[in-house]
């Protein structure tokens, strides 16, 4: 029996019951390994849906590398967004660069503020989060508003890290080739660590008090 049957039929039927109605949708992506999963059922159900990624400029090499083979493997409809800042201009008073001083200010100039210009243009939002990733993403649920109106709907909120990893091991999909170096949450490369065991994103600003970009706090109601 095929354990993600029930959950990937749920899943295009209701991609496939927005389209109908003629509602437009897209897909925000991080491309870290678990990813992979949602893209590839997303590339099953309609590969033309746009999948947006986040090019703040600070990704690592090996993240751009693996994105750009996912993408040629998957035939995603793939789009970059970037900030209106230049990145020589995201600095604080002291010159120093927003991600050494303002981490907060740097993830809403690369990510939240871009976002901004996105939603408006949709209907639905696709995203990956799942509730096993942090006490934050725990509170989600199925679908949610942002405060435009666009939805969001997060079509496997309730997958494990378990889940995950046999979706993937049944498609043959590739992990991010840092996990095998320590890393397993990967985002930006100047505020990203080598992860901790008992915590998936504890590599992510770690030191600070902070767990989330703003994608999932600010974007949503």
């Amino acid at each position: 029996m095929d354990e993600f049957k029930e959950d990937i039929d749920k899943i295009s039927n209701q991609i496939e019951k927005w389209q109908e109605d003629g509602l437009s949708m897209f897909l925000t992506s991080s491309f870290q390994s678990h990813s992979i999963p949602l893209l590839h059922i997303i590339s099953v159900i309609d590969n033309q849906i746009p999948i947006y990624f986040l090019q703040t400029g600070y990704h690592f090499p090996e993240t751009m590398r693996f994105r750009r083979d996912i993408q040629k493997m998957l035939d995603l409809n793939l789009i970059d967004i970037s900030s209106n800042v230049p990145r020589n201009q995201q600095r604080d008073a002291n010159g120093q660069f927003l991600f050494t001083s303002d981490p907060d200010t740097c993830c809403y100039l690369n990510k939240t503020k871009s976002m901004d210009s996105i939603l408006p243009k949709y209907d639905i939002w696709i995203s990956g989060v799942r509730k096993s990733q942090n006490a934050n993403r725990k509170s989600f649920q199925e679908i949610e508003k942002t405060p435009n109106g666009t939805l969001r709907y997060h079509p496997i909120l309730d997958w494990s890290n378990k889940m995950i990893y046999n979706y993937a091991a049944k498609h043959g999909l590739p992990k991010h080739p840092l996990e095998k170096k320590g890393y397993l949450s990967i985002g930006c490369q100047p505020c990203t660590k080598k992860f901790d065991p008992q915590d998936e994103r504890g590599g992510r600003w770690a030191g600070l008090n902070k767990t989330e970009c703003g994608l999932h706090t600010e974007l949503l109601k």
